[in-house]
Formats: C-alpha cells, sequence, structure tokens
C-alpha cells in the first residue's frame, strides 16, 4: 500500500475514533441529566413497614396482607429514577396487587424493552399478569406486550400512548393538563380516562418536567385517582 495511502487511511480513523469518543462523552452527559425521585418517593421505599424486595435490576412491592395472584409490571419514564414511582405503586400495592417496578439502563427503558422477560419466573404464584409504564416506559412496555399478549392480560398506560397494535385490553390514563403527551396517538385506544387537572409530570414524584402543563390538583389527587382507575380496570377484566 502506498505511503500516502496509508497516511489517509490513518488519518480516517483517527477521526473516527475521536468522533466515536465524544458520541460517548455526549451520551454519557446526556444520561447524567434526569429526573431525580423526590424525598417522598425515597421514604415510600425506604419505609420499615413496606413489603419491597430487591430483586434482579427490579423492586417487587408485595402486598401486606396477603399473597396475590394479580401484578402489574411496571416501566418507568424516560429520564426519571424508577424510585420516583415508588408512592403510586406502594398505593397499588395496598390494593392487593403486586407491583414490579423495572429498574432501565440509563434510566431509559427503550435500552431494555424486554425487561418484563426476567419477572414472570420470579413470581410463579402470579396467575393473572399486567403490564404498564409511564410516558417513553409505557410505550416500550406496549411494544413488549405486542410481542407477548399470551402472557399477559392486560396492559396499561399512563401519559403514553401504544406503540404497534395488540389485541390485549388497554387503560390508558393522562391529565387534562398534559403538554407532552400526543393525544392524536390514541385515537385508536377505545379505554381512556382523562384526570381533570392532571399533567404528565405527577403519575410519578420527580419535581415538575420541562415542557408540562401547571397542574391545579396535587401530585397525591393525581396517583390517588390513577390508581382507583387501574383498580377498576383490573378488577373488571379478572371478571371476564
Amino acid at each position: 500500500m502506498p505511503p500516502k495511502v496509508k497516511k489517509r487511511l490513518k488519518i480516517a480513523a483517527t477521526i473516527v475514533f475521536a468522533l466515536l469518543l465524544l458520541a460517548a462523552g455526549a451520551f454519557y452527559i446526556y444520561t447524567l441529566d434526569y429526573y431525580r425521585a423526590d424525598e417522598a418517593a425515597v421514604q415510600a421505599m425506604a419505609g420499615e413497614e413496606n413489603s419491597i424486595v430487591t430483586k434482579d435490576k427490579m423492586w417487587i412491592f408485595y402486598p401486606e396482607q396477603q399473597a396475590s395472584d394479580t401484578a402489574l409490571i411496571f416501566y418507568p419514564g424516560g429520564k426519571v429514577e424508577a424510585a420516583a414511582y415508588a408512592p403510586l405503586l406502594k398505593q397499588l400495592s395496598q390494593q392487593g396487587i403486586t407491583c414490579v417496578l423495572m429498574q432501565m439502563p440509563f434510566n431509559l427503558a427503550v435500552f431494555d424493552m424486554n425487561a418484563a422477560d426476567r419477572v414472570f419466573e420470579q413470581l410463579p404464584e402470579v396467575k393473572h399478569w399486567y403490564i404498564g409504564g409511564h410516558s417513553l416506559g409505557g410505550a416500550m412496555a406496549s411494544s413488549y406486550a405486542g410481542k407477548n399478549a399470551g402472557r399477559l392480560e392486560g396492559m396499561i398506560l399512563l401519559g403514553a400512548y401504544p406503540v404497534g397494535a395488540t389485541e390485549l385490553p388497554t387503560l390508558a390514563i393522562y391529565g387534562s393538563e398534559d403538554m407532552i403527551l400526543n393525544t392524536d396517538k390514541l385515537e385508536d385506544t377505545p379505554n381512556q380516562h382523562i384526570i381533570e387537572g392532571g399533567n404528565h409530570a405527577y403519575f410519578g414524584n420527580y419535581g415538575e418536567q420541562d415542557g408540562d402543563g401547571a397542574a391545579p390538583i396535587t401530585r397525591e389527587e393525581q396517583q390517588r385517582q390513577a390508581v382507583e382507575n387501574i383498580m377498576a380496570f383490573i378488577l373488571d377484566e379478572e371478571k371476564r
């Protein structure tokens, strides 16, 4: 190979390597900027009265009073610390639903869409499986559901729309002040519930979200209504 060609190849390789390093650095910086769980969420995870068990990149919220044969696998929103959803899932577990909160790489469910695969064998007592999530997490949960409908009985989307087609019964809940969700993408989802005064961020406990609408109701009220509607949906499905 002529020396000039070798030199050009070496320069090209150096440029490519430098660009890859820059891209990796930019991505690393991007992942450091995420929404942290607030103090209420931290306390919900740490409370001694909780029946929370940590397993393979997941937290299992067990009902305190009795074993449950119904469980919800939950994917957190994009760039949101998973623990931010502890208050919501704790309320569901108090209603008798085992909840499994998934920890996602870089706080982005898109990097582990099949996370639910590792849940089923952890809870052999569960007979009725549901999957759901918030925002990007809901979209990725729906993508998983579309390919694994035989394992599931329903899907729950919080401030999210489904990705791809599925025949699974689906409940979509979002706030009237949600300025982030594209509700046009829910037009084929018949079972929708709008929380009046709710916004995009208040399904979790991570503060306000950029670009979101201002909610005239409290975070606690939005989560209370979400739990109420989720329970009604699950109970209705299990009666069929």
